[in-house]
């Protein structure tokens, strides 16, 4: 059976729609500390947490905020929480980071490769107490080599557990390059451990659903772990204020607070040779550009969906949106009146 293409993209467009309220709140300094977003992401995440059951569970990381959404975790109590005020989620204590939905079988974590470790004990609890469920971890390509993650891996596969590691992979670890950083290939890593891998476009929700339909079936079997490799963007670099996308997106800032420095370390006498300098200075450059193209919108899941939909269904799309951009607006203003804010 094909996946409801409605479905997901309504799921990916309320998140979309929230994260942008929250960057916007966060922008305004209603938001305090660093904020991970997950634009980009919403098609890997709705396509696998879209065919969760009652019963399963999910280990995320620091970019948590879409997961819970979709599995429907009160957006009110997430952006207070978010706030930092004692109505939020967790009582204002976790932040965006660190959030637990306890009836959702739902906790998140800002250490790095945490959500291995985690998924595999949501999933031996699964095996034991609730038969037929199953866990997913969510992670990036930067936890790849975390040694936790692969000693989750390892004994996900010695257990048999129903576990499904699930690998966003951005080509990105905050600033430092995959290919500069991780050996190897990540489905032959993951296959070495003896378990199911698969490889997935994650900006193609319908291709993530069925790669994510075959990876809950085999866990949901007594097959073991499966690893889903899927390939995204973050439309907002690593985090709001990403100084990559900074120095495209506001130049003229950003040769205050990073460029000028550079060039006044670039010219000042002593030090590194001239051929150095030049060479760590394209290999900025080159950093900040390619995350330029890697936040290109034809990578963008929602506006790849909203073309597979079609032109002829534009009516239905715009009542879809204008409804959803509507719940949101209400959402973000109860959370600002609680504190005396304008919305």
């Amino acid at each position: 059976m094909p996946p409801d293409l409605w479905h997901l993209y309504e799921m990916m467009f309320k998140s979309r729609v929230f994260e942008e309220a929250v960057r916007q709140i966060w922008q305004d300094g209603k938001i305090s500390g660093e904020m991970h977003l997950g634009l980009g992401e919403e098609a890997i995440v709705a396509g696998l947490v879209s065919q969760l059951i009652e019963g399963d569970a999910m280990a995320l990381e620091h970019r948590g905020t879409p997961p819970l959404l979709m599995r429907g975790v009160d957006p009110l109590a997430l952006l207070r929480e978010f706030m930092g005020q004692p109505d939020g989620l967790c009582g204002g204590m976790g932040g965006h980071m660190h959030l637990f939905a306890q009836d959702k079988l739902a906790a998140s974590s800002g250490i790095v490769g945490a959500a291995g470790p985690a998924a595999t004990g949501f999933a031996l609890a699964g095996q034991m107490l609730r038969p037929g469920t199953v866990s997913l971890a969510f992670f990036g390509d930067g936890a790849s080599s975390a040694g936790m993650l692969l000693e989750s891996l390892n004994l996900a596969v010695v257990w048999k557990l129903p576990v499904i590691f699930v690998c966003k992979d951005n080509d990105w670890a905050i600033t430092t390059p995959a290919s500069t950083a991780v050996g190897g290939n990540l489905l032959a890593r993951a296959q070495g451990f003896g378990m199911k891998a698969l490889e997935v476009d994650g900006a193609d929700v319908s291709a993530v659903w069925m790669a994510a339909a075959e990876a809950l079936a085999h866990a949901r079997g007594g097959y073991g772990p499966v690893f889903l490799w899927a390939h995204c963007i973050h439309l907002e670099g690593h985090f709001l204020g990403d100084g990559l996308l900074d120095m495209l997106r506001r130049p003229l800032y950003s040769f205050r607070k990073r460029i000028w420095p550079m060039t006044k370390g670039f010219f000042r006498a002593g030090g590194a040779p001239a051929r150095e300098r030049v060479a760590a200075m394209r290999q900025i450059l080159g950093v900040v550009f390619t995350a330029q193209r890697q936040t290109a919108s034809q990578r963008d899941p929602l506006v790849r969906t909203r073309q597979v939909l079609g032109a002829e269904n534009q009516p239905r799309l715009l009542e879809l949106e204008s409804a959803v951009r509507a719940e949101t607006r209400q959402t973000v203003a109860l959370a600002l009146q609680s504190d005396g804010w304008a919305a």
